[in-house]
């Protein structure tokens, strides 16, 4: 049976109005705990509460984390429209790009050290953005990423898929580590809706994470009101923030520029650039594995172009709304791949839905209450499947092949161990204070601290990058080691 045949929805499909708007849940439900996890990761960090019994300074930071948060649903929302629309019109959604990390927190801390508030740092990252963001466009519409299709093989995008789904582990355990029986209940209802329960009815096989999420929120709730989950419980349904959290937007001054007209330097914007580079790398193989999962075979170079492109004017549209730069999201293509709905309008409707949580902003804050454990079990039942796509998408290759083998399991593994060096021994604070760099001399010397900061931040932040760490290393050593198209898996063969 072909991948077309099994897809219940494919690319060009529309499904009932009804069953497109639950479907579309599913996807914002999918990504929504990765993408207010970066909000609320920087809120701290930005609007600083020194004392914990300032009861003012708490409440101001909760309302500029609110505001984030939609500022981020809502940027979110028009990149996937329009990725899903005019770019590589595939059904991935766009979210906040982790790839960007080291940078904003470089960004922060130098901000922080020269006296400037929250405020004054969301300045600096939305200019970096915008500046990034046009450099992305003209990388995407100039056909220069499809051009550079051609020298990525099977060899090369299979461990990079691959690497996009490992090294996205660190979201998984030890977010449903929280609280082991809420993660494992949510894993449990995943794995029995979507692969046996599935195969006697459609319902289970369309919506099993909407149902599983829906199930696991309702028992953390019941157990938050009885008691039996306190406040400091990791799955307790917490509503503060929905009270925080205005119930619309109207005001074109809190949506446009909410933090202020944006500001430029340099080294930020150097610093910016590496994460956009890790970004259209891991978009790369994001397209195959979408591609894949909604049997649409391979993107043509035009479509890879089309979306980088598209992606590029998503990154401007944060910077415009002061969020942070978005990407394609690896989290929603495993849901593709158990849901069997490739459905390009499904992910449209999900647009909206997010553009309407980030104009409604208690909807928002209701959305972002969905308990950490939840949210880490459904991590841990679907990021494998896109490890698997890799792995099939390695497999078009010749795997007899001591080159291929060498150059695939090089690149997965630097690519799973580098970046685990980089983050053991650089933290971006330090690094943007100058205190801890990566790559020590013997001597103990660092040998980034005679570079700029801007630059030293870049080499940290591909460093840190597993999909850019692949990407690099595939590409350089597949396209200089020696080897037929047919071995490299560029064209059809017989087991095709």
């Amino acid at each position: 049976m072909t991948e077309e045949s099994r897809i219940i929805y494919p690319l060009d499909s529309r499904p009932p109005p009804g069953r497109a708007v639950v479907l579309g849940l599913q996807h914002v439900l999918t990504m929504f705990g990765a993408t207010v996890s970066v909000p609320l990761l920087f809120g701290p960090a930005l609007w600083p509460v020194d004392d914990p019994s300032d009861a003012v300074a708490r409440q101001v930071q909760m309302e500029n984390i609110a505001t984030l948060i939609s500022s981020v649903m809502l940027c979110s929302g028009l990149a996937t429209l329009i990725q899903a629309t005019f770019g590589s019109r595939l059904p991935i959604i766009q979210g906040v790009s982790f790839s960007f990390l080291t940078a904003f927190f470089t960004i922060i801390a130098s901000v922080g050290a020269a006296g400037g508030d929250g405020a004054m740092m969301m300045r600096y990252i939305a200019g970096a953005i915008l500046v990034g963001a046009a450099i992305e466009i003209f990388i995407g519409f100039s056909g220069l990423m499809g051009w550079l299709r051609r020298f990525l093989s099977p060899v090369v995008v299979g461990p990079v898929i691959m690497l996009i789904g490992l090294a996205l582990f660190q979201h998984g355990a030890p977010k449903a580590g929280t609280h082991w029986p809420t993660a494992g209940l949510t894993i449990v209802l995943v794995i029995l809706f979507s692969l046996v329960l599935s195969r006697k009815n459609r319902l289970f096989q369309l919506f099993p994470i909407l149902m599983a999420v829906l199930i696991a929120c309702g028992v953390c709730w019941a157990c938050s009101a009885s008691g039996t989950f306190g406040p400091t419980h990791p799955a307790y349904v917490n509503l503060s923030t929905v009270e925080h959290a205005r119930w619309l937007r109207a005001n074109p001054a809190d949506v446009v520029f909410p933090w202020g007209l944006p500001k430029f330097q340099l080294g930020f914007i150097v610093a910016v650039l590496a994460g956009y580079m890790a970004s259209m790398i891991e978009s790369f193989g994001d397209y195959h594995a979408c591609s894949q999962m909604a049997g649409g075979g391979d993107p043509s170079p035009k479509q890879i172009s089309r979306g980088i492109g598209c992606e590029g004017i998503g990154c401007a549209l944060t910077g415009l709304f002061g969020g942070f730069s978005s990407t394609s999201y690896s989290e929603n293509i495993g849901l593709i791949g158990l849901t069997k709905v490739g459905s390009r309008y499904v992910v449209q409707i999900a647009g909206v839905i997010l553009v309407l949580l980030g104009l409604f902003g208690k909807f928002g804050a209701i959305a972002a209450a969905i308990p950490g454990p939840v949210v880490g079990g459904l991590y841990c039942a679907l990021f494998g499947l896109i490890s698997a796509v890799g792995i099939q998408q390695l497999a078009r290759a010749d795997l007899k092949s001591d080159r291929n083998l060498f150059i695939a399991g090089f690149s997965l593994f630097m690519g799973l161990s580098l970046p685990a060096y980089f983050l053991a021994v650089a933290d971006p604070a330090d690094i943007a204070a100058g205190k801890t760099l990566a790559l020590y001399h013997p001597t103990g010397e660092s040998l980034l601290a005679r570079l700029p900061a801007g630059l030293s931040g870049v080499i940290v932040s591909i460093g840190s990058t597993g999909m850019a760490v692949g990407a690099i290393i595939g590409i350089i050593l597949d396209n200089l080691i020696p080897g037929t198209p047919q071995e490299r898996g560029l064209v059809p063969t017989k087991r095709d």
